[in-house]
């Protein structure tokens, strides 16, 4: 079945292909309108205070410059010009012979605190016949997020663990208090001890490509032994953890945590799948020493 489904989409891909070398493209030719590239952006503050370009784009080449004011609107911004921003050019260039301007934004990141939710809305001030607002708006809004430097080692040290898992198969539990480390030699990547059951240890790898994808990664791994998990052997008697690809696990730098989404499963002795325990997310929250002592004080 899986060589016919192949089959079928290498023979659709070649159809898409052929039709379009043989597709004649055509260009715009129709009015020339100014408006924002898209109606929202996200933009990440970082320690740096980058300045972040909010494209404008015309329909049309001209041979001359073309200069537009921008405007912020405060009824539809709960983000301070002067404290949590700074625009740079109340005007935007769209210079001759091009099609794309830019409006540029800086964050003030010291401003910003580590879970505001702070955004604000440009409006282009543009002549009626360049606006096109029957199909494109005038404005576009901007979400502006707190990104705090990444450091592995804030990873590390004693950890608060909330599951969903602990609620539903350990009975009484509602957090655990377990002590993380570093992989030496591993990229950003540290191990979490006795998550759910004493012996068995996760690694958990942090990928900081995009700062607005804060993500973690996890590889197939074994959480447990099914005999203490459920009273009985079933399959191998392991129970297997993994990451789910429908949800997004990822952490925060600047609050020190990790939201995790693990799938949980049991496989025959021969390799074969004997079935699926369940979806589980987790919570898990770096603190320091003190903390933990104190914790550990009240029993956890």
């Amino acid at each position: 079945m899986k060589k016919i489904m192949m089959g079928c989409l290498s023979a659709i891909a070649a159809l898409i292909a052929l039709a379009s070398c043989s597709q004649d493209y055509t260009n715009y030719s129709g009015p020339s309108y100014i408006m924002f590239s898209d109606t929202l952006y996200q933009y990440a503050v970082q320690e740096t205070n980058d300045v972040f370009n909010v494209p404008v784009s015309a329909t049309e080449k001209a041979d001359f410059d073309r200069t537009f004011a921008v405007e912020v609107v405060p009824k539809q911004s709960n983000a301070i010009e002067g404290r949590h921003y700074r625009i740079l050019n109340n005007t935007v260039t769209i210079k001759a012979g091009e099609m794309v301007g830019n409006v540029q934004v800086q964050g003030i990141y010291e401003n910003i605190g580590n879970t505001d939710s702070l955004g604000l809305t440009l409006k282009l001030v543009v002549p009626e016949k360049y606006n096109w607002t029957d199909l494109y708006k005038d404005y576009t809004h901007v979400v502006m997020q707190k990104s705090c430097p990444f450091d592995i080692n804030n990873f590390s040290g004693w950890c608060v663990v909330m599951s969903t898992f602990y609620s539903q198969y350990l009975n009484n539990v509602e957090k655990r208090l377990i002590k993380t480390e570093v992989v030496e030699g591993e990229e950003n990547t540290v191990l979490l001890k006795d998550v759910y059951y004493k012996g068995y240890d996760l690694k958990l790898k942090f990928n900081t490509k995009n700062p607005l994808e804060p993500k973690v990664e996890m590889d197939d791994q074994i959480a447990g032994e099914t005999g203490e998990a459920f009273g009985t052997i079933y399959g191998d008697g392991k129970l297997r953890i993994s990451q789910p690809s429908i949800y997004t696990s990822y952490f925060n730098s600047c609050l020190k945590y990790v939201l995790q989404y693990v799938s949980m499963s049991v496989d025959n002795k021969d390799g074969s799948s004997f079935g699926t325990v369940g979806t589980y997310v987790s919570m898990f929250e770096w603190i320091s020493d003190a903390e933990a002592e104190k914790l550990k004080e009240q029993g956890l």
